[in-house]
């Protein structure tokens, strides 16, 4: 029977390789298909949370939009090694926006 994919990493072999040591699913990938099918493979398994490098997401902005109507999987963007780019400040402050219809984070202008 195969092992259960509960939570997984999607990004480049040195961001991602940290969650493959504590025992997470590590998908590597660094080009636009990839990264998409490793999307589509994890949720269609039943993943409940995809964590995936600002940086790979930029090249998949599709397939997170696909599932972001879904309970599952959640997708959340982390920094990679590089740094952050800022997606996961960005998508709470949407969400935020969204549901209270002001931006009472960060003000406007920002």
């Amino acid at each position: 029977m195969a092992q259960e994919i509960t939570i997984a990493a999607i990004g480049d072999r040195d961001s991602v390789m940290l969650f493959h040591a504590l025992g997470i699913h590590a998908v590597y990938a660094d080009d636009a298909q990839g990264i998409e099918k490793a999307i589509h493979q994890l949720a269609h398994a039943g993943c409940a949370v995809i964590y995936i490098t600002e940086q790979a997401a930029v090249l998949a902005p599709e397939a997170i939009e696909r599932y972001k109507t879904e309970p599952f999987p959640a997708i959340i963007p982390i920094p990679n090694r590089s740094g952050s780019l800022g997606l996961g400040m960005q998508g709470i402050r949407a969400n935020v926006e969204k549901a209270i219809g002001a931006d009472i984070l960060f003000g406007e202008g920002r």
